[in-house]
């Protein structure tokens, strides 16, 4: 119970280097592709899956934004499988690190930005200033738009790092008290084990959940600026 809670986010290191990079590469190995012309039925999932969140995201999008679709796909199944894999026991998680999770919101934001800014001038500089906005609270507003505008990225990752990193916290305090009880009461063992159990599918959940709204607001964030 001596145990440093927050032991299971620290970096990982392999004889002294850090192995964060391989962790972030490990995820992609993991998604199946196949080069027959009938494929089977897990790649045949795979497939629905990825045009139906495809589709999903996509149909809001003109053309100039639908070239944004394969990086949009790429990123929910990256995050996905990333959030799936920090379930297992002893492993590490790069979705729980705040620089990780800057490191993909800040390229993807401020390219939608500068697209916006580059092909919707008009349009991105108005919503600086809505219209009707009354005279002595044009530069208030100005200001508190373009706080709002540089807070999105860093909004982006602190949602996905505190959804994830919370539970893991919960799992973890969950699962060090049904051992601890489990020498001591063991009925009352069962029922934190069954309360444990019921958190894991709630975290998988999660783990999807977050991975397709982290993907859909960067998608929205698209969608204004182009």
């Amino acid at each position: 119970m001596n145990e440093n809670l927050f032991a299971s986010f620290a970096a990982p290191t392999i004889l002294g280097l850090p192995a964060a990079v391989l962790i972030i590469l490990f995820p992609p190995l993991l998604v199946p592709t196949s080069k027959h012309l009938i494929n089977n039925r897990l790649i045949t999932t795979q497939q629905w899956l990825i045009q139906l969140t495809s589709k999903q995201m996509m149909t809001m999008h003109n053309t100039k934004g639908r070239t944004w679709s394969l990086m949009l796909v790429s990123l929910i199944i990256f995050i996905t499988t990333t959030n799936l894999l920090g379930l297992l026991p002893h492993s590490f998680t790069p979705t729980t690190q705040l620089s990780m999770n800057l490191a993909m919101a800040i390229p993807l934001w401020a390219g939608a930005v500068v697209m916006g800014f580059r092909f919707k001038t008009k349009n991105a500089l108005a919503h600086f200033l809505p219209q009707g906005t009354p005279t002595p609270l044009i530069p208030m507003l100005i200001i508190i738009e373009t706080i709002s505008l540089l807070i999105q990225p860093m909004a982006l990752a602190v949602r996905l790092t505190a959804n994830i990193t919370a539970g893991h916290l919960l799992m973890h305090l969950i699962g060090s008290a049904t051992l601890a009880l489990s020498t001591i009461n063991l009925p009352s063992a069962l029922i934190i084990f069954t309360i444990l159990i019921l958190l894991t599918i709630l975290e998988i959940a999660v783990a999807l959940i977050q991975a397709y709204v982290f993907t859909l607001l960067v998608s929205l964030y698209l969608h204004d600026n182009t």
